[in-house]
């Protein structure tokens, strides 16, 4: 059998890495039952249906052709690990509103389609978005421009 889709195959082989490890990790979990759930149920249920999936995705590659597997991204692995880190620090020291801004300015940044004008009109309609869905709406005490 001859690999068509390289990119379905290992995605494939990711989720069924993931639900096999959800699967062990929740086994020291009292599973429970369907009426009366453990913590163990539901991390065992989404790896089984990991697993099923990466199966199905993997079972397709050896059919379905692919484009194949390009060069790694290696300036976006580093940009948007840098983002998520300065808006973990940012939350804790700059504020939710600064942290935000931040962490879409520098994501951003990280594709090679990058302008400037998306990029800030990215950040202020995410900026509303977000204080409307997360302080307003759902009223969450993040600190806004500052540290609690």
């Amino acid at each position: 059998m001859k690999i068509k889709s390289q990119e379905d195959f290992w995605a494939g082989l990711m989720f069924i890495a993931f639900g096999i490890a959800a699967i062990i990790i929740a086994r020291d979990y009292p599973f429970g039952s369907a009426m009366r759930m453990g913590p163990g149920y539901f991390p065992t249920a989404i790896g089984g249906c990991m697993v099923f999936l990466g199966a199905l995705i993997t079972a397709i590659s050896f059919k379905t052709p692919g484009v194949g597997i390009g060069p790694w991204p290696w300036r976006a692995m580093m940009l948007m690990s840098l983002a998520f880190a300065l808006f973990a620090w940012g939350m804790e020291h700059i504020g939710f509103i600064p942290s935000l801004a931040i962490l879409i300015a520098v994501s951003s940044l990280s594709t090679p389609h990058f302008r400037w004008k998306e990029m800030a009109l990215e950040i202020v309609v995410m900026l509303a978005g977000s204080w409307l869905l997360f302080i307003y709406g759902l009223e969450l005490s993040f600190p806004l421009w500052g540290s609690y």
